[in-house]
């Protein structure tokens, strides 16, 4: 599907680039951490109110079913941050995003409970043409508190050959950000672990 207006969307991009998984002590029993996710492109398919929800297999969704699971902590990489918004939105198998139905398909938002958990189950995505090159296949993230820090970011998927030619999933800072898949289930389902670690 042709995106000719997403390059538009450059002037939203990521900002912050870390290196993850270092967490150091500073004082006493006080830590400091080097894990923050980094952020990517908005993209111009964001829809604000997106219902919340745990499931986004609305009547009709065709595809492999795909569980995102994990855990949103603070700037020291340790703390489990409760009652953060979690945002996801993606395309469909043909590489279309649902921009105007009432049923915000494959769209959904829920708070993280007192541990920081989220979880998701929707589909694998599909691809889209930006430009001469299809994007690699991706899932967008929103994580954001009211009066607090918000992140934007984006998932990919480990041995997509489409990722070498994305200049957003390519970048470094992408790095962490490209998740293996593994099996779930007895029906041919898949799985994502994707812990966030915000600047709160």
């Amino acid at each position: 599907m042709e995106r000719g207006k997403f390059i538009g969307t450059l002037a939203l991009g990521a900002i912050g680039i870390s290196t993850f998984g270092k967490v150091k002590p500073i004082e006493g029993e006080k830590f400091k951490g080097d894990c923050q996710t980094t952020n990517d492109i908005l993209g111009p398919f964001y829809r604000v109110g997106s219902p919340k929800r745990s499931s986004l297999l609305n009547a009709g969704i065709k595809g492999a079913e795909l569980q995102i699971a994990g855990q949103v902590f603070g700037k020291d990489c340790i703390k489990p941050l409760a009652g953060y918004l979690v945002e996801i939105w993606q395309c469909d198998t043909e590489g279309n995003y649902d921009n105007t139905s009432d049923e915000f398909r494959l769209r959904g938002s829920q708070l993280t409970n007192a541990k920081g958990e989220y979880k998701f189950t929707t589909i694998f995505p599909g691809k889209y043409l930006n430009g001469k090159e299809y994007r690699p296949a991706h899932i967008h993230f929103r994580i954001s508190k009211p009066n607090g820090p918000e992140l934007i970011s984006q998932i990919y998927f480990q041995n997509d050959p489409s990722i070498v030619k994305d200049q957003w999933a390519s970048h470094p800072k992408a790095k962490q950000r490209i998740v293996p898949l593994f099996p779930i289930g007895e029906k041919g389902g898949l799985g994502v672990n994707f812990n966030i670690y915000m600047n709160a």
